[in-house]
């Protein structure tokens, strides 16, 4: 298979992918109102019909007597007019409010299904640890599945209303014009259905016409919506790193790459302006044209008497109809276009979710086992390796028993497996192999290095992951205050951007707020001090050991200072085919060693 005919294969396996999780809203697993709305926007197409023929044999009657110079009978038909306009409006109406009904109850529906597969199982997180095209997942979620829901919607009802309108209408273009019958050299020629014959004519020639035009709109429109991704992005990085980029006076350098990025997005709107300038050559030229190509059909008819003037015009507005039935595709090909993309765009996520789901069902990949302590122990690793996505090595054979109440620090050089153990630990990790097991019932909390600080107010920032109504007012300033964040307590209802208003070392300080109103059984800290100087660090070691004196502390850290809050230090060091656990110290006798050797130091100063 050569490479394009690869990337056709990979396109029209995505689209197919999207249809496949995108029509379950019409299943047994889908919303019941689903079909009720289908069927009951199917009956409002139908009627609306009814009435758009109902308009036009009043055209054909209103102009009949006007050039009879009817007068009765043109003011009852003016009579009529209101409450056909009455009845079209309020059909095309409820049309709109159905259509969009179900728009945004599929959209809600695929929505919520695809975020729960994102959310769950920590996939969110192990999607930046493994290759495939899903990046910017939010942009797919939001902007790409809104136009991959509302557009195939919009053809579905638009391709059947132009079937619809064709075939009634080609039967009123074929019952008035009947057949034209033309002189040449000296004979005749007749053509049945003349006008159906030339209306047919005249669609496949401007459809061809937008056809051939248009045959990049659908590579141009992907290419445009990826470039778009990435420049949200890289916007939404300048965003959350503002205070990084200021400090270091990176804004130039930044205005540099958004511009690049720009540029790009720039280049591919330019593409696509001349997609749109293309068809719509097509597309304007038919629509002046349409309106006079019946008339002028029907001329030699009229002039001859075999047909009225309102024979000629409701073959012209029949006419009007059929042509914009059957070039409801031209003027309707970029949008196509534009869903062809961001239906790729969302399955390539939901594939990504495929072979994550796959790699946890089946045994192709090696995957951290997850177990319970039946006694003793309260965390056990046991043969325990993790690996990359791709099978390498990142920590080996770790044989770990950590007691209830101990306290270890988790020490090795930078790149050594450390953080990567603890996440590994925590269940975010999920390749490798061996065996990860807790005491039953037993809780953990996390702290990662970089807290994270929800939106809104402060009072939700300190008890998430829970809501703020699991812990009064008086809970949480303690908490606060125990943190030394005391001054804050004035300020938990108010609503601001505390992710940037905080500090690192008031965000990390928070994050043990967090902790004490939760307290777990399991406390893993990775790196969380890092942003606290010596003396606040100490102060919430020690004061995490006295409010939580049962807790089991895992820690990741490089101080060495952190020692002296930990009874345990395990050692890791980066060798040959993955990091090993090289030492396992008792940091209680070493620490009475320690003492020991100050003491006689001390004395033989003295001396």
């Amino acid at each position: 298979m050569s490479p394009e005919e690869a990337e056709k294969a990979r396109k029209a396996y995505l689209l197919q992918r999207f249809l496949i999780s995108a029509r379950g809203f019409w299943g047994l697993s889908g919303e019941k109102v689903a079909w009720i709305c289908t069927l009951g926007l199917l009956l409002l197409i139908v009627a609306n019909l009814g009435f758009q023929y109902g308009f036009n044999l009043w055209n054909r009657k209103l102009f009949d007597a006007i050039e009879q110079r009817n007068s009765d009978s043109v003011t009852s038909l003016a009579k009529i007019f209101p409450p056909l306009v009455i009845g079209s409006v309020s059909l095309v109406t409820a049309q709109v409010y159905f259509r969009m009904l179900i728009q945004r109850r599929w959209r809600s529906w695929l929505t919520q299904l695809l975020t729960a597969r994102w959310l769950a199982h920590g996939r969110y997180y192990q999607l930046n640890l493994i290759d495939g095209d899903h990046q910017n997942p939010e942009a797919r979620i939001s902007e790409d599945l809104r136009i991959a829901t509302e557009s195939p919607v919009d053809f579905v009802s638009g391709v059947l209303v132009a079937f619809l309108s064709a075939s009634t209408f080609i039967v009123v273009l074929w019952s008035i014009g009947g057949a034209l019958t033309i002189p040449l050299a000296g004979s005749t020629i007749t053509i049945p259905g003349f006008l159906v014959i030339a209306a047919v004519l005249y669609a496949l020639i401007t459809s061809t016409s937008i056809a051939v035009i248009g045959r990049n709109f659908v590579q141009v429109s992907e290419v445009k919506n990826q470039v778009e991704a990435e420049f949200r992005y890289t916007l939404t990085r300048v965003r959350e790193n503002g205070e990084s980029i200021a400090l270091l006076g990176g804004e130039e350098e930044e205005r540099n790459d958004l511009d690049r990025t720009f540029a790009n997005v720039r280049r591919q709107w330019r593409l696509l302006s001349h997609q749109y300038m293309r068809t719509t050559l097509v597309s304007h030229t038919s629509m002046l044209v349409a309106g006079v190509v019946p008339v002028l059909l029907c001329a030699p008819k009229f002039l001859a008497g075999t047909m009225t003037l309102g024979e000629v015009m409701q073959a012209a507005s029949a006419f009007t109809i059929v042509q914009g039935a059957f070039g409801w595709l031209v003027d309707n090909y970029p949008r196509l276009a534009d869903w062809n993309a961001c239906a790729r765009r969302v399955a390539s996520l939901m594939t990504s979710l495929d072979e994550l789901e796959r790699a946890e069902e089946n045994d192709t990949i090696g995957r951290i086992q997850r177990g319970e302590v039946k006694q003793g122990s309260i965390l056990s690793l046991h043969n325990l390796s993790v690996t990359l996505g791709d099978g390498r090595a990142v920590v080996k054979e770790t044989e770990v028993e950590i007691e209830p109440g101990e306290r270890v620090l988790v020490a090795g050089a930078s790149g050594s497996g450390k953080s990567t153990l603890v996440r590994a630990i925590s269940g975010l990790w999920p390749w490798g192999d061996g065996t990860v097991s807790f005491r039953e019932d037993s809780r953990l909390f996390m702290l990662p290095q970089r807290p994270y600080i929800p939106s809104g107010t402060l009072r939700r920032a300190i008890a998430y992951p829970r809501g703020a109504e699991w812990w009064t007012a008086d809970q949480l300033a303690t908490a606060l205050e125990k943190v030394g964040l005391g001054q804050l307590k004035e300020k938990m209802d108010d609503d601001a951007p505390w992710d940037h208003i905080l500090s690192g070392g008031e965000r990390q300080r928070l994050s043990f707020a967090r902790l004490l109103l939760h307290n777990p059984d399991i406390v893993v800290l990775d790196e969380a001090t890092s942003a606290l100087d010596e003396k606040t660090q100490d102060a919430m070691m020690q004061m995490l050991i006295r409010e939580l004196p049962a807790a089991t502390i895992l820690s990741v850290g490089h101080r060495a200072e952190l020692e002296d809050f930990h009874s345990r230090k395990i050692t890791l060091e980066r060798q040959e085919g993955g990091a090993r656990l090289v030492s396992d110290v008792d940091l209680v006798a070493y620490r009475n060693r320690k003492s020991m050797i100050a003491r006689l130091l001390r004395r033989r100063r003295k001396g």
